[in-house]
């Protein structure tokens, strides 16, 4: 199995690319500007550095190594970067995304037997206002209607999905990913928690933190790489998933279950500049599509993915990493 993953430098495409590993894949993971700490993955994962809005670097590379499975995950991520750059998050985001189905398009011309796989990875930020209690765990037939320029970026990556393979037959699943987190993750509020926490109890220093009062369905890393494979290779082409944990907590929940794990409490405080101009009061998806189209199912309970968390950020503060 020949597979490239674009994005393999930040949380999620660095597990992917180890999980894949462990299948004997030949894994193509690229990277430009990573989010992580490339030296916590596996020295097994050999990295390469693509900017996806170089088209032709990105023809290049899918002209040459043909990938039999291609897993889009580069992107600008960050709903707050998109504020302030808003340009940058729609080119990379949707400019991006145009690049790989071009790339493969002219691969077919060469050679018209060539039909990848494409898993984009889109994001639970296209349903915006539509994440109304009354609506969740939201479908994925629920009305798109994003509250920031990153939920817009990520419905255009969406709805290019559905046009490449309505009009060009290029096979490609459309993952809506709910919240992701685990070892490695940067700027969601799991990871912060974790940092914040091991720096409160080294330092004495108090906690920040934002909205407490929002709810979220958080996903363990490895049930989000369990999911992408098994769409990849189990899901219907031009369909739309929605990859989500089973259960959305209160964030003041996380937080209590960390100061559960280090055993004791520390001081916290408001952060204003955590306060987003909109936040969805709960987001939370309905799984059942891909219950039902796949044999994927979570297995991580969120105490467990914290606990880790927790432990991966107390040895990345001894390191001087953290």
């Amino acid at each position: 199995m020949n597979v490239l993953i674009t994005g393999a430098g930040g949380m999620m495409g660095s597990h992917l690319a180890e999980r894949l590993l462990l299948e004997s894949a030949e894994v193509i993971a690229t990277f430009h500007q990573p989010t992580i700490n490339m030296q916590t993955v596996d020295p097994a994962v050999t990295f390469e550095e693509l900017d996806v809005l170089d088209h032709d670097a990105v023809f290049t590379l899918i002209e040459s190594r043909k990938p039999q499975e291609i897993y889009h995950l580069a992107a600008q991520s960050l709903p707050t970067v998109s504020w302030t750059d808003p340009w940058r998050t729609l080119r990379v985001n949707g400019e991006g995304t145009v690049n790989i189905f071009e790339a493969i398009l002219r691969a077919r011309k060469n050679d018209p037997s060539y039909n990848p796989m494409t898993v984009i990875a889109c994001s639970s930020a296209e349903y915006g206002a539509s994440l109304v209690p009354e609506r969740v765990p939201v479908r994925e037939d629920a009305p798109l209607l994003p509250l920031h320029p990153y939920g817009v970026s990520k419905v255009a990556q969406d709805l290019l999905g559905h046009q490449y393979y309505y009009n060009h037959g290029l096979r490609c699943i459309r993952a809506r990913i709910f919240n992701c987190t685990g070892p490695r993750k940067r700027n969601d509020v799991a990871s912060d928690f974790a940092r914040g926490l091991v720096r409160a109890l080294k330092t004495g220093r108090s906690l920040k933190h934002g909205n407490l009062e929002t709810h979220r369905a958080i996903i363990d890393v490895r049930d989000m790489v369990d999911a992408l494979i098994a769409l990849a290779r189990e899901g219907r082409a031009g369909e739309a998933y929605n990859i989500c944990a089973d259960r959305a907590y209160r964030v003041s929940e996380l937080l209590e279950m960390y100061f559960e794990l280090a055993g004791q409490r520390v001081a916290t405080e408001l952060d204003p500049s955590l306060l987003r101009f909109s936040d969805e009061p709960i987001i939370f998806g309905d799984t059942t599509k891909i219950r039902t189209d796949t044999s994927w199912r979570p297995r991580w309970d969120l105490k467990q993915t914290l606990a880790d968390m927790l432990e991966f950020e107390t040895r990345q503060y001894a390191e001087g990493t953290g």
